[in-house]
Formats: structure tokens, sequence, C-alpha cells
């Protein structure tokens, strides 16, 4: 006799503290039974290490995908609700229907589905934590594209958190249409142009 036990997945964003680009959620389902070892929190790990957890995380996933929200959006619906569209967003393009969603944090989005939030998932959920890097490796990536189309404002280096040097290139050369314009410092400069 055989049981379906239906899928799980997990959904983690990254960006949400940054002034700059967008924030991004993913949503995976892993293979059941398989072990990942060494999956954590995006940020207690090491960019190699992470870009090795995401390939990893990739191979061994019945189902991945990203959403997104944009600066605008975020200027616009303000970070909860952006963060929430981007876990939504993520969802709808995922290829396999999950029977149960676990979210870190406090809130769950909008989803057409049950599951659970879970502060402090993405250290202690497998599933979250796959989320939590894989969402961390693509944010990076997209920061690394925009050091490109916007130079000087070190995307790149600081991945659009507010760090004295990102506030300084700010000061310097002015808000981008990547910033987002409701966050301060980026707000205050917006007001003084």
């Amino acid at each position: 006799m055989q049981i379906d036990i239906p899928l799980s997945a997990g959904v983690d964003e990254v960006g949400r503290g940054c002034i700059a680009g967008p924030v991004v959620a993913a949503i995976v389902i892993l293979q059941p039974g398989v072990v990942i070892a060494g999956l954590a929190d995006s940020k207690q790990l090491t960019h190699k290490r992470r870009e090795i957890l995401c390939g990893q995380i990739k191979e061994n996933s019945v189902a991945w995908a990203v959403g997104r929200a944009e600066p605008g959006e975020i200027d616009r619906i303000n970070i909860l609700q952006a963060t929430l569209l981007a876990m939504r967003r993520a969802y709808d393009a995922l290829g396999v229907r999950p029977g149960w969603v676990k979210v870190d944090g406090n809130r769950f989005p909008p989803l057409p589905c049950n599951g659970e939030a879970i502060i402090g998932g993405d250290a202690t959920v497998a599933e979250i934590s796959a989320a939590s890097i894989l969402a961390k490796v693509w944010r990076d990536a997209e920061m690394d594209i925009l050091d490109v189309l916007y130079p000087g404002y070190q995307f790149a280096q600081h991945k659009g958190y507010p760090t004295r040097a990102h506030q300084a290139r700010l000061k310097a050369l002015g808000v981008s249409p990547m910033h987002r314009r409701s966050f301060a410092p980026v707000r205050t400069l917006c007001v003084e142009g």
C-alpha cells in the first residue's frame, strides 16, 4: 500500500533591510528523504558555501522558484507588503503545488494553501534554509548586474545594504532608479534634492 505524503515547501526572502534593489523571495520543495549537509541561514554562510549549497539545492529539489518586488513597488506598498508579494510570486511560479508551506518570520503570505510562519525558520527548517540560500544567491547575482548597469554605486560590494560606503556613494552620485525612495537615507536625499 502506497501512502502519499504531501510535499512541504519552504519560503524565505532576502533584501528587506536594503535601500536599493529588489526584495527577492524563493520557494523550495526538497526531495523527500534527502538531507543536504550544511543548510543554514544564508547570512551565516560564506559566499562560496552558499554557491555550493545552491547547486545542491537545485539538484535535490522537486521544484524551486523565485519571486521579486521592485524598488518602485516597495515604495508604493511598503516593504512588508512587497515581501509578501514576492513570496506569492515565487509560489505562483512554482511548477508543483505543495500541500504545506513553511515561511520564515511571523507573517504568512496570502497563498492558496495551508502553512505556517516560523520565526527563525531559516536556521532550523531545512526547506526554509534552502529557500534562504537560493534567494540570497539569486539576489546577490542581480546586484552584481546592477553594479555594471549603475557604475559607481558599488552594488556588488554592499548588495544594496545601507553601509557607510553605500551611503557615501549615494550622497556623491545621487539617487539611482534602483534606490528605494521611501527608505532613509534615500528619502532624506530626495527631500534635500
